[in-house]
């Protein structure tokens, strides 16, 4: 099953895709938010579309596609979690996984136009499959646990400003992970019956040409060990977003040149879905 939401930003409306239709979520909930992702979407949602409640939404192909989430309580990613990332970015694969944060509000839709941050010369894209949580994780028993708690997977661009990130950090990824719209995320959620999260091909190209092009199958920890990882540590909260890695092919490896004004990112997961970045420079008026 995929979830989405359309509209304008702050007002988007939860549908579901049932074929080419777009049914109208609202009989069932407000928004696609932890409330509707803890009790049991699927299962509602089969039975609302079979009784015949959900109606198909008019003109929902003209409307902008939102992040299919409501915005998260947490967003929280796992760096280097591909080999050969870890050995573009000068350094050994890690024993476990690293951790840091973006703020929920970076979180945005999968084809708006992204502002290159004020004095940014190091813009960077990130294919990324994503983790959508749907039951409360804490100290989970084993990485067996994990799939009970998860509501589905998501395309994310895991934007990054490396000087911020790397140079003025203090030693914190952060700095260089939270500018305005930094998170990309959709165009789908898609529930975990449709795909295997290891087996999954990640591409993205800028301005048409190449960059990565790799396999969930090559992630150093998998799903199901970064969820119970995580929960040893913190509660991931339904509607939570996990970002677990990008693989090679960033510009950050010297081989390509860092996003400027005017470039055009694409990125796509397979069964996950595509999306779109225009980036445009800052401007004081923003």
């Amino acid at each position: 099953m995929k979830f989405a939401r359309l509209g304008d930003a702050g007002h988007e409306i939860p549908v579901v895709l049932d074929g080419d239709r777009h049914l109208d979520l609202r009989p069932l909930t407000s928004d696609i938010d932890g409330d509707f992702l803890a009790g049991d979407p699927v299962g509602r949602t089969t039975a609302a579309i079979a009784a015949g409640e959900l109606p198909e939404l008019d003109g929902a192909g003209d409307l902008r596609i939102g992040a299919p989430i409501a915005r998260p309580s947490a967003v929280v990613c796992i760096g280097m979690n591909y080999a050969a990332h870890a050995a573009e970015s000068g350094s050994a694969p890690p024993p476990v996984p690293v951790v840091f944060l973006k703020t929920p509000n970076t979180v945005v839709g999968p084809n708006d136009t992204v502002t290159i941050p004020r004095g940014s010369e190091k813009t960077d894209w990130e294919v990324e499959l994503g983790v959508v949580i749907g039951r409360r994780a804490s100290y989970l028993d084993s990485p067996a646990d994990a799939a009970a708690h998860i509501a589905g997977y998501v395309t994310a661009n895991d934007l990054s400003e490396r000087t911020f990130q790397l140079e003025v950090s203090g030693g914190q990824w952060s700095k260089g992970k939270c500018a305005p719209g930094f998170n990309p995320t959709g165009p789908w959620l898609v529930t975990p019956d449709e795909v295997d999260p290891q087996a999954l091909q990640l591409r993205s190209f800028v301005n048409g040409e190449p960059r990565q092009d790799s396999s969930t199958a090559d992630m150093i920890f998998p799903v199901d060990h970064i969820v119970w990882h995580l929960s040893q540590f913190l509660t991931l909260e339904p509607g939570d977003l996990v970002l677990t890695g990008t693989p090679q092919g960033v510009a950050l490896s010297g081989r390509f040149p860092y996003l400027a004004p005017g470039d055009v990112v694409d990125i796509e997961i397979e069964g996950i879905g595509a999306q779109r970045q225009e980036f445009v420079a800052w401007e004081a008026s923003r």
